[in-house]
């Protein structure tokens, strides 16, 4: 089964645009489906197309990279010759897959596009580390861009459903609720979302048999997958940051969900672990949200980087993730969660869905506290802040019980003027109260 993916109309858009001007890369942490997405463009929008997997390239392969660069015309036909594949001018594509295994394929782009025989697209993992970026000059006719897990409307694409979306996204132009049979069809479909995740081998899993045995299976691999990218490739921090891996779920348990490094090991700060969490970041597997302590539209001018959150950027792997540290059986806990009954911190779940959400949608995160050690009535926590236009809108996700504001409000008495349209995420309907627009948790990606 092919699921259909949203970055696909973005080949088409740069292949069209571009025309052969630009290679692309593709980046994204690993089994997030870069590879077949760009073998399936090849194969659907070409006369042909090569893949050189330098995974596990021969070495017939690799000493044509080393001996034959200088002459592209023997170059390219060896390349022919030893994937049998015929090579068609303008009219074909050469991937170079997982590109940061040998980073000098990289450097070679910046002559492969001034050739402009054919069209290129690389895809890497890992792409930004020193070690795969420090010996090369990076090219200047690459344009980059991010693949994600899949997102709501991707997943119900993947379930047969290509109706209830439109639907949501009227909803939300015209601030208007779905309708309570509507709603709850959608909630149970969005809590199926967050057990199962967008990784595509789960999702496949999961589609296989409607059942999430065989879905949880495939993200404990991948999990597995992840801690073995770790002590290959995180070999001077390794301990640091398979600390700050495995800390995530019960870090997001906690009422205020903001890392504690002192949980890790006394005595140390962030600048003591901002390698590791770095490493985590550039490998796509986490999403780190920021403290903004003076909030503006440029929130990464107030950037305090020893005050962050780290979330899971994959939903599902960090439900297989709290299931592993033995919070609750996978029976017990994918039937809570269907039936909104989970006897642990929902909240940790919820508040990671929004985050995946609206990185996918190209939101840099960043939240707001105020402690006050004296005065209770000034501490607040905004978990979210994102842009619109000139104004900053707070963002509060909650996971159940009263729709409570008592940090919005404080937020808006301090910086009104600065403030745009403040939301609720939550497992409600969509209304409008008291100057704040409450929505349900899956139009989070529409904001």
């Amino acid at each position: 089964m092919e699921l259909k993916r949203k970055i696909y109309d973005r080949l088409l858009a740069w292949k069209e645009q571009r025309q052969g001007k630009t290679a692309l890369l593709i980046e994204g942490a690993r089994r997030i489906g870069k590879s077949h997405i760009a073998e399936r463009f090849g194969r659907n929008e070409y006369k042909s197309y090569l893949l050189v997997d330098f995974s596990r390239i021969t070495r017939q392969v690799l000493a044509v990279f080393e001996e034959d660069i200088m002459d592209l015309d023997v170059f390219f036909l060896k390349l022919s010759v030893a994937y049998g594949v015929q090579l068609h001018r303008r009219e074909s594509l050469v991937i170079f897959d997982e590109v940061q295994m040998y980073p000098p394929a990289r450097q070679l782009i910046k002559h492969l596009v001034a050739d402009g025989r054919y069209d290129y697209i690389e895809t890497g993992s890992l792409i930004t580390l020193k070690k795969n970026v420090e010996d090369i000059v990076i090219p200047s006719e690459e344009e980059r861009v991010s693949m994600h897990p899949l997102d709501f409307e991707e997943f119900l694409w993947a379930v047969g459903d290509t109706v209830t979306m439109p639907y949501i996204q009227t909803c939300y132009g015209k601030r208007m609720p779905l309708g309570q049979a509507v709603h709850r069809k959608v909630m149970t479909a969005f809590r199926t979302y967050m057990i199962v995740g967008g990784m595509p081998q789960v999702v496949l899993a999961y589609l296989a048999d409607k059942d999430f045995g065989e879905a949880d299976q495939v993200k404990r691999q991948i999990l597995t997958l992840y801690r073995a990218d770790i002590t290959k490739f995180a070999s001077r921090y390794e301990s640091r940051v398979n600390a700050i891996f495995d800390g995530i779920p019960s870090q997001l348990s906690r009422h205020e969900k903001k890392f504690r490094i002192a949980s890790l090991e006394k005595k140390l700060r962030f600048r003591d672990y901002e390698d590791a969490f770095m490493w985590l970041s550039d490998a796509r597997i986490v999403n780190l949200c920021f403290n903004a302590s003076d909030p503006d539209v440029a929130l990464s001018l107030s950037l305090d980087q020893n005050t962050l959150k780290c979330y899971m950027a994959d939903p599902g792997l960090l439900v297989g993730m709290a299931l592993s540290s033995g919070m609750a059986t996978s029976h017990d806990l994918y039937r809570a969660l269907l039936l909104d009954r989970l006897h642990v911190n929902e909240g940790m779940f919820m508040e990671n869905m929004v985050a995946q959400m609206l990185k996918s949608t190209g939101h840099d995160l960043y939240f707001y506290t105020a402690y006050d050690k004296v005065a209770a009535a000034n501490r607040m926590e905004i978990d979210f802040l994102i842009v619109q236009g000139r104004h900053i809108c707070p963002i509060e996700v909650k996971s159940g019980g009263r729709l409570t504001h008592i940090s919005l409000d404080k937020f808006s008495a301090k910086f009104g003027r600065k403030l745009g349209e403040k939301f609720i995420l939550s497992d409600r309907d969509l209304k409008v109260k008291d100057g704040i627009t409450c929505l349900p948790l899956y139009m989070a990606g529409l904001l």
